[in-house]
């Protein structure tokens, strides 16, 4: 394994991102298997590649059929299924996260895409669903529009990583970056500790 393509990535600092999150894959230990060879990867399961996850595979099948015989309506369903397979990935990666100090081994978890335009309903989501995540290795995705890129900066000076997606070009990453590194600026002078508060940038 020492030779393989994603190895070798690893040894010139790249990181790999890993689209989909499956039940089966992290029950059988794929993601920990990933993880251990790859030595730098972190997975994203966005709301369509988490849909996609759900109809190819047959692990959370028993659970949806559960709940929805107990009335459950499509969104706490998935909601709740998501939850535990972002906790679930987050704890596979943590060996990693913790042995980069931080560096890799993170999951991803979206925010509604119906937000993209409410700053301050991003900021209230992500707050969701950092707090029930409950994971240090874990990547809120904020879409970079006009109104992302300040609810960026709130999150990040609250402490909460993000991922900055929908990001096309240079300038508005120059902004994404911009309100990162200022609402780090406003968690310091708050006398918060800043060294794992983290961020990526999708273009």
């Amino acid at each position: 394994m020492n030779s393989s393509p994603l190895k070798q990535l690893g040894t010139l600092g790249q990181s790999i991102w890993l689209d989909y999150v499956q039940r089966e894959l992290i029950a059988v230990g794929g993601l920990r298997n990933v993880t251990g060879y790859a030595g730098s990867p972190d997975s994203a399961p966005a709301p369509s590649i988490f849909e996609q996850a759900i109809a190819d595979s047959h692990g959370d099948d028993a659970d949806i059929r559960a709940m929805a015989y107990d009335g459950k309506i499509a969104m706490t369903i998935y909601e709740e299924i998501n939850k535990r397979n972002v906790q679930n990935a987050a704890d596979e990666s943590r060996p990693l996260y913790d042995w980069t100090d931080g560096t890799d081994g993170f999951a991803n978890q979206e925010i509604n895409p119906h937000l993209e335009r409410d700053t301050l309903g991003t900021v209230l989501e992500a707050r969701h669903l950092w707090s029930t995540a409950d994971r240090p290795n874990v990547l809120i995705h904020i879409p970079a529009t006009d109104e992302g890129v300040p609810a960026i900066q709130q999150l990040a000076c609250e402490g909460i990583n993000v991922n900055a997606t929908l990001v096309f070009g240079l300038a508005r990453y120059r902004q994404v970056a911009e309100a990162y590194m200022a609402g780090l600026e406003e968690r310091l002078a708050q006398g918060e500790r800043v060294k794992h508060v983290a961020a990526a940038a999708s273009f």
